[in-house]
């Protein structure tokens, strides 16, 4: 079935229960008021600090949108792009473009105006509902986009070229419209992260949209009682798709609109949340914050969390190992997705497998994933290859990229660029990026397996490791390492740390800087190369 008959049960089975909440702690403090009383208070739309709908609301908002769309033009098959921070206005709106029949195109935030222009004339979108976050970067753009038969802005005082979403919305009926859909119909197209350049167009199905809501829920078991903490950017599969486990049961959802740990906590402890899914830099800044004694734990109310997951990177098991001391009654996860196989869950540890941590996993409920050569054969266990996954939830192409397409999606497999093995209990781990593979002196470095052990020293916030081009060996590999507020560390004292590792694996320079990572979490390596290929490697050392 299509994805919007789940919506249509939950608001039949629930229509007053709470779907949604939406937290905006850095409105509270502007204003002054506390966590514990910023529902209480009245403020302009713009600085509300908690709101709430219901899932008949949810529902109701998600048909006038869709009729909206209707009204003005858009049909099945068409394109919606949507460019929204997270908010409480984003699932509605999406849930209305698929109830139209047309196919929701999710756009990164981050995005400068020429990559939105490059993003909206690939997909060949036919409508844009957009913040006022955006509003210059829109400004920019909009006259030299052709085709738009519907500009719509969530916001006060909207440009003259765009409808104004909420007061027009509300003319609109409260009815779904009805459009047929089925499993095989186009819902959406999601964006690559572009960390190699411009980001490519992924064509999904409804059927692939459900298939990731039943892996979700059958891997974290939501229940109606259950309260999900929703923090990543919704634009991106991984937030949304965790999100789907509790839509699929009507379970209550917050989205917090900020990623301090003290907000997190709050939210935890106010909400009742019981599932939260956190990505690597927060949950380390989590621990440290507590570390530093800036948080206290004994002032939240955290008994009902159960679960704390991790995904959209490489999860450094000492991190892991830092959170059980600390949270010993969580249970713990790591998925593993792309945005191609519908986000989160192709592979996951699973909450039984807490002794496997540094692995991450077997196959996912629904999925088929195997370890493959160059030449496409099956690996043997303990040996290094390609992984490729097969299920429901794979994309169906890069949108107008025929020859991407035959690069990654062969016989219904999709090759994921990453490097993995197997051990003999058949749980994978992920060794790295296939592009991000260091061939020194003819010998395979695997980034990852360096970065986990960096990881340990109690020192390190984040690190990366990246090949630097060498004369003699081809490549080296250098490890950019960000510190730990408060602490110091020399070159030479990392050095002697890393003499732990086999020499070979041992980085050849050591350079302290910040580590950039995108939204969802992920470095962006193509990024430090940039910086320190070719040019001055500030405080750098060599290292032998």
């Amino acid at each position: 079935m299509p994805i919007t008959d789940i919506l249509t049960k939950n608001a039949a089975l629930y229509p007053d229960d709470i779907s949604l909440v939406e937290i905006n702690p850095e409105a509270s403090e502007r204003a002054g008021i506390s966590w514990q009383e910023y529902e209480l208070v009245e403020a302009k739309p713009t600085e509300r600090y908690r709101r709430e709908i219901t899932w008949k609301e949810f529902s109701d908002e998600s048909n006038r949108f869709a009729n909206l769309l209707i009204k003005n033009g858009i049909k099945k098959g068409d394109k919606v792009a949507i460019l929204l921070m997270n908010c409480i206005e984003w699932l509605p709106i999406y849930f209305g473009v698929l109830r139209s029949g047309a196919l929701a195109v999710p756009l990164n935030y981050r995005y400068a105006a020429d990559e939105i222009k490059y993003c909206l004339e690939l997909a060949e979108c036919d409508a844009l509902i957009y913040g006022p976050e955006f509003l210059e970067r829109v400004d920019n753009i909009i006259s030299d986009i052709d085709g738009l038969k519907g500009i719509f802005y969530v916001g006060e005082d909207h440009p003259a070229y765009a409808l104004d979403y909420q007061a027009e919305s509300m003319k609109m009926p409260a009815e779904d419209p009805m459009i047929p859909l089925t499993d095989e119909d186009y819902a959406a197209i999601y964006f690559s992260s572009g960390t190699t350049g411009f980001p490519k167009a992924i064509l999904h199905a409804h059927k692939a949209l459900m298939a990731s809501c039943k892996t979700e829920q059958a891997h974290h078991g939501q229940t109606k009682e259950d309260i999900f903490l929703c923090i990543p950017p919704l634009y991106h599969t991984g937030a949304k798709m965790h999100w789907f486990g509790s839509f699929l049961v009507g379970a209550k959802s917050v989205l917090l609109k900020g990623i301090k740990p003290e907000w997190i906590l709050r939210a935890v402890s106010r909400e009742k949340a019981t599932i939260v899914w956190l990505l690597v830099p927060w949950a380390q800044d989590i621990l440290d914050s507590i570390d530093r004694g800036d948080i206290d734990l004994s002032e939240y109310e955290l008994s009902q969390w159960r679960l704390m997951h991790i995904g959209a990177q490489p999860v450094p098991p000492s991190l892991i190992h830092r959170w059980k001391k600390i949270f010993p009654k969580h249970d713990y996860d790591t998925n593993y997705g792309l945005s191609e196989s519908i986000g989160p869950g192709c592979v996951h540890l699973g909450m039984e497998n807490i002794h496997k941590v540094g692995a991450i996993g077997v196959p996912g409920v629904g999925w088929e994933v195997d370890i493959v050569d160059e030449k496409g054969n099956s690996v043997e266990k303990g040996g290094v290859g390609e992984l490729i996954v097969r299920g429901d939830g794979v994309m169906l192409c890069y949108y107008r990229d025929k020859k991407a397409t035959d690069e990654v999606l062969k016989d219904g497999w999709l090759h994921t660029g990453d490097m993995a093995m197997q051990d003999e209990d058949g749980f994978i781990y992920l060794v790295d990026r296939k592009k991000d593979v260091i061939i020194t002196g003819g010998e395979n470095l695997y980034p990852v397996q360096i970065e986990d052990f960096i990881h340990t020293h109690d020192a390190v916030k984040d690190v990366a490791v990246i090949g630097l081009p060498d004369t003699r060996l081809g490549e080296i590999a250098a490890a950019i390492v960000e510190l730990k507020p408060g602490y110091t560390l020399s070159e030479e004292e990392l050095a002697d740390f890393c003499r732990g590792l086999p020499r070979y694996k041992r980085p050849r320079k050591i350079i302290f800087d910040d580590i950039p990572r995108n939204p969802t979490g992920k470095i962006e390596k193509p990024r430090l190369r940039e910086k320190y290929i070719g040019g001055s490697l500030v405080k750098a050392q060599i290292t032998r």
